[in-house]
């Protein structure tokens, strides 16, 4: 709709500028992000504009969702840029941009109230960072309220790097029957094969030669399902171990629905449909997730 985003610093701004943008329009597209943005964000944003009317871009880096609520270096290191952002989604298209303050998020402080995600928030991700999920979930939330069109389709968009993050909140939005639509969008990746990640500012150039590795041995899963092999995963946790400069947190063959991880048995002979295989690991003081579909040879 409009050529520059208009930004809003408030819940209330934001829907006043929803109220005034959404006059003849019948779909609202969400996009929330937590800043640093990068051309896997610009996809989102570029999905969101060719399927909706209006597209509005969240900036909030949420502290709910890291260790200790906040009080560590992850989240007082998280990059933040809202000038170099504001500038990429004027060009990619958005129409409003809300970045509110930690104290307009959470007036008052920590909230008392969550939403718990349960026994699926605590496995994989959830299992390395307590209380991540549930982090995610309520900001989430907080996020699809203030949002909400009064009228029309309401769609949000997530990409697919955050597996499990896209599976928690798709199983949140049906148990809690949210009126909104989550829409996966496909992992971007740089040229030399890395996910794209707010994160990745944060790494050497040997560094990130060293965290090549993850999507490598990822990729080597997939074609080995491709080819109707079965699949050795403590043969790839073994070569993410033994790399130079990486430290495996874990990597487990899942449903994509579940995510509860495949028994031996099944991974001992050749999958007969599709499933997820999703790892992180640790190189320097930066933590990287990755995942790719293992479809079955055909």
């Amino acid at each position: 709709m409009s050529t520059t985003p208009r930004l809003t610093r408030t819940a209330a701004e934001l829907r006043t500028a929803i109220t005034e943008l959404s006059a003849g329009t019948d779909s609202l597209g969400l996009v929330p992000t937590m800043g640093a943005l990068h051309d896997g964000h610009t996809s989102l944003v570029d999905r969101a504009r060719s399927d909706n009317d209006l597209v509005v871009v969240s900036i909030f880096a949420n502290p709910l969702q890291f260790e200790n609520l906040g009080d560590c270096d992850d989240f007082r290191n998280y990059p933040r840029q809202l000038t170099a952002d504001l500038e990429l989604l004027n060009k990619a298209g958005a129409d409003i941009v809300f970045a509110p303050t930690q104290e307009e998020m959470y007036p008052g402080g920590t909230p008392m109230l969550w939403v718990r995600t349960g026994e699926m928030g605590q496995r994989l991700e959830g299992a390395s960072r307590p209380g991540h999920f549930d982090g995610v979930a309520t900001v989430v939330a907080k996020l699809f309220h203030l949002t909400q069109p009064r009228s029309g389709e309401f769609r949000a968009y997530f990409g697919q790097k955050d597996a499990q993050q896209v599976a928690v909140l798709k199983r949140m939005v049906a148990d809690l029957n949210f009126p909104v639509e989550i829409r996966p969008v496909p992992i971007i990746r740089a040229a030399d094969g890395l996910a794209e990640s707010s994160r990745n500012q944060r790494l050497s150039a040997q560094e990130r030669k060293n965290a090549l590795i993850l999507s490598r041995v990822l990729r080597e899963l997939r074609n080995r399902t491709a080819a109707g092999m079965a699949i050795d995963v403590e043969a790839a946790r073994e070569q993410l171990r033994s790399s130079t400069g990486v430290t495996l947190d874990h990597l487990e063959v899942v449903d994509p629905r579940t995510l509860e991880s495949l028994s031996r048995t099944v991974l001992a002979t050749p999958l007969d449909k599709p499933a997820l295989v999703v790892a992180a690991i640790q190189v320097g003081k930066v933590r990287l997730i990755d995942n790719m579909e293992l479809i079955p040879a055909r």
